[in-house]
């Protein structure tokens, strides 16, 4: 049974409040007050510790911050997901600094308090709520590794949290409070860790050596970055919010570390992104491949050989981070939801639908790879074959499209399109790099696939292609037409698509999905306008030669990230604030690409008129 919330309860602190700092296996939400409102642990697709982001603060958060009015600013340092926040207040001037160390096999959260000027008084707060904010644990005293420490520790079930800090909080009816004041000059290092409750409390880490490392590890990692065109500093730091969301251990890239972030405030239609689609993957990687990092394709491919391993009819459209299939979509009553957003969901449903575009994702990614000589194995190749020639069996089956919808099945032209793309990078990897394969069954299909597409998702009278087969309805992912090489961009049937993509889901300035109106999701409610298919019209209009009209759009794009350069999956350009699951890898996996699309339709053109 569902509990009831009064509205001063429910979180509505605005999405682009929030930073991330992450160790690339899970991920926190840092509020610009100070309060981690989300945290899974160990993993992005564990249950929650941290649940405030979507309830209140009784379903677990930690906060340290001003007890007292401030004006706050804040930054990654340099390269990073190393946060530096600045309070200042009347009386004085405080830095917090909260990380996550990266690449030690561990979870743990850092946050240090340096005072700067004068004297300013914090606030902490340390609420553990796990399993998704319903769980209370038994919180006590322990003796730590260092002479005189002591820690707190928090076990429910299979999970223990160890707090470590100058000062510990203390307890009262399940909340752990403390104010206290720190003066210029003055410096309080504050830590939790996670590990399975049967093992030991493990010793602290050197907040000074763990801060060089994860500042070392990030750095070094963007240097090896292409990219020199236009805004490179939020393209530069939306392939930094790729890798943090693809993890390090296992491979596989997550669409956000969000579940149930509202596309409709106070709607239905939250999901849960903590898991990985073959499709973001493959674009997301794609992205990764143009900036110069060949290397990403190797865990990466280690991790879909095995999430695909099996009978190619067993493909799904999304796994959990270790690959596995079994993520059941269910609703979490005891929770209000972001801006009493319900129900709030884990788990996610859309795993079952069948998504005919996916393998042209997959198959582009790898064409990309080898191209780029990423080195490919027998098995890798041997499944990517063996599920081209499922698909020759089953292409012309309707199905739920790129857009997860949950109306009726309908054949959608974006996917078929994909389809197509998917026996075309096939074909490829015979023809260019030897591989095997029924490269003539597979031509015979991609020109029949050509055939059908041509003729039943292009509305000649409005020369427009369409979303699907029994509509004269359009959608924004038929802009992906010229980009896998269907038609060329100076088509005249691709340059009338942009034209009523234009005219029908502009909104804003930005544009629509698909216009919710005509029902074909089969949900109630509207949504905003998705950034990534602003981000796909750049690189159209690129693609097609209008380079004012696509630099104007990418500039507006690029003002929308927040102050520390992320990215939601919507943005309602009335109320101008971000909506849905955050940061959002399709959008800064797009942002990636249409910067590099723009700055090479720049370049081809400064060549031309030379």
């Amino acid at each position: 049974m569902s509990v009831d919330f009064t509205p001063s309860e429910v979180n509505t602190t605005p999405i682009e409040d929030y930073a991330i700092i992450g160790d690339t296996e899970t991920a926190a939400l840092v509020s610009l007050r100070g309060s981690i409102d989300w945290l899974c642990l160990p993993r992005f697709d564990s249950s929650s510790c941290f649940t405030a982001l979507l309830g209140t603060p009784d379903h677990g958060r930690w906060l340290l911050g001003p007890a007292e009015e401030a004006t706050t600013t804040r930054a990654y340092r340099e390269d990073s997901f190393i946060l530096e926040t600045i309070h200042e207040t009347a009386t004085g001037k405080v830095k917090v600094t909260d990380l996550m160390p990266v690449s030690d096999g561990r979870a743990d959260v850092l946050r240090r308090v340096e005072g700067l000027e004068g004297t300013v008084t914090l606030e902490q707060e340390w609420v553990v709520r796990l399993n998704y904010g319903k769980v209370k644990p038994w919180v006590s005293h322990h003796p730590g590794h260092v002479q005189d420490e002591e820690v707190l520790v928090a076990i429910a079930g299979p999970d223990m949290l160890i707090f470590r800090g100058d000062r510990l909080p203390v307890g009262n009816e399940g909340r752990h409070r403390d104010l206290f004041d720190v003066s210029a000059g003055e410096a309080l290092d504050f830590s939790m860790t996670w590990v399975p409750s049967y093992k030991p409390i493990p010793i602290p880490l050197d907040t000074d050596k763990r801060i060089a490392s994860t500042l070392g590890r990030w750095n070094d990692w963007i240097g090896h970055c292409t990219y020199d065109g236009p805004h490179a500093d939020v393209v530069r730091r939306s392939l930094l919010v790729l890798n943090l969301l693809t993890d390090s251990r296992r491979g596989g890239i997550v669409a956000a570390p969000t579940t149930s972030l509202p596309e409709d405030f106070g709607g239905e239609r939250n999901w849960d992104y903590r898991y990985c689609w073959l499709r973001d993957a493959s674009l997301g990687l794609e992205s990764l491949l143009r900036a110069g990092y060949v290397d990403a394709t190797i865990k990466w491919r280690e991790w879909l050989v095995r999430a695909l391993a099996g009978d190619p009819e067993d493909m799904q459209i999304m796994y959990t981070i270790d690959g596995g299939r079994e993520l059941p979509e269910r609703e979490l009553d005891h929770l209000p939801g972001y801006a009493d957003s319900r129900p709030v969901r884990v788990g996610n449903g859309a795993v079952d639908q069948k998504q005919t575009d996916v393998l042209g994702e997959v198959m582009i990614a790898f064409e990309h790879a080898r191209a780029k000589g990423g080195y490919e194995n027998e098995q890798s190749w041997a499944i990517q074959a063996a599920l081209v020639n499922q698909l020759a069996e089953h292409w012309d089956e309707p199905d739920n499209g790129l857009w997860e919808i949950r109306g009726p099945l309908q054949h959608f032209t974006h996917s078929r399109v994909m389809v197509w793309a998917a026996f075309n990078a096939a074909i490829s990897a015979v023809e260019k790099h030897g591989h095997p394969g029924d490269v003539e069954r597979w031509r015979e299909v991609r020109e029949l696939v050509r055939e059908e597409i041509l003729t039943k998702g292009f509305n000649v009278q409005k020369n427009t292609f369409t979303q699907h087969y029994n509509t004269t309805e359009v959608d924004a992912s038929l802009l992906l037409i010229p980009a896998v090489g269907f038609l060329p961009a100076d088509d005249p049937r691709v340059i009338g698509t942009v034209r009523a993509i234009e005219n029908d889901l502009m909104r804003g300035g930005f544009l629509l999905r698909y216009r919710t109106e005509s029902g074909v999701d089969g949900l109630a409610g509207d949504e905003h306008p998705f950034l990534a298919c602003s981000f796909w019209l750049v690189s159209a209009y690129a693609k097609i030669g209008e380079l004012d009209k696509a630099e104007e759009l990418f500039d507006r794009l690029c003002d929308l990230p927040n102050d520390v350069g992320l990215l939601a999956e919507e943005y309602d350009p009335e109320e101008m604030t971000q909506v849905g699951n955050y940061p959002q890898a399709f959008s800064h996996l797009t942002l990636i690409g249409a910067g590099y699309d723009l700055h090479e339709a720049q370049v081809a053109a400064r060549g031309a008129n030379v």
